[in-house]
């Protein structure tokens, strides 16, 4: 029992330091300034539309992050119906700490102001860089899958459509939503929001994802720092793993 109890502390820690590593690189994609990465385009025109006073609550974005991930968990429930595991529950827990770390890391990157277009596409770069070796990670570690991957696979279950389809309709449709939402709060495309970087980032992040999945050797090595080391993985996690690790 003891052994059980320190390798899920340790799986877990790691799993902490996984979410801290991919919220760094969403800050540092915001900060880019020439689009944000797609886990946080729609919070962050909420997060712009309320610090100019456009009828909504001036939350950081990291909140407006927990919220959409509270909706992702509530549509899973919805799609998934009574196949709906209760300890996907736990990605509420996974969502609020993700959103937490996000605005923590906006604090921290306040300093990070590319001016020059050559400066903002090196930060869009590191910034999709850090966040795919933070989402290897987290894949790595298993454990209850994040919500934004939850709906995605709940929907490709019930649709019977290959993850990697059903996950470039998601990506198209949330940065869509957050284009109609930029012309409803300000009239206008925010191209700082949605811009070329974003659509890099859609395409980046996953093939990166991939090429650092075959060099993280050293990871699985911290990971299962003990002979007999039993990681736990949930429901979904077991799906999201074949797919990126394979």
């Amino acid at each position: 029992m003891k052994e059980k109890i320190i390798g899920f502390i340790w799986q877990h820690l790691l799993l902490a330091v996984s979410l801290y590593v991919m919220t760094l690189g969403v800050a540092v994609c915001v900060r880019s300034a020439i689009g944000s990465s797609v886990i946080s385009n729609l919070p962050y025109v909420f997060e712009q539309a309320g610090a100019h006073g456009l009828g909504v609550p001036q939350w950081r974005i990291g909140t407006y992050t927990i919220i959409a991930n509270f909706i992702f968990v509530v549509f899973q429930m919805l799609i998934l119906r009574r196949d709906f595991e209760w300890v996907q529950l736990f990605q509420l827990v996974i969502g609020t700490f993700f959103g937490t770390l996000i605005d923590m890391n906006m604090l921290l990157t306040q300093w990070l102001v590319p001016t020059a277009f050559w400066q903002k596409a090196v930060t869009q770069v590191a910034g999709c860089t850090i966040l795919a070796l933070g989402i290897t990670m987290e894949v790595r570690c298993g454990s209850v899958t994040m919500p934004g991957e939850g709906i995605t696979i709940a929907i490709a279950k019930v649709s019977h459509r290959k993850f990697p389809k059903v996950k470039i309709a998601v990506d198209v449709t949330l940065v869509s939503l957050a284009v109609v939402f930029s012309y409803i709060f300000f009239g206008a495309w925010q191209w700082h929001i949605t811009g070329v970087g974003t659509l890099f980032a859609m395409v980046y992040v996953g093939a990166a994802v991939r090429a650092f999945a075959k060099r993280m050797t050293w990871f699985d090595r911290v990971l299962c720092h003990r002979p007999g080391f039993r990681r736990y993985v949930y429901g979904l996690a077991r799906y999201v793993k074949r797919i990126y690790m394979r």
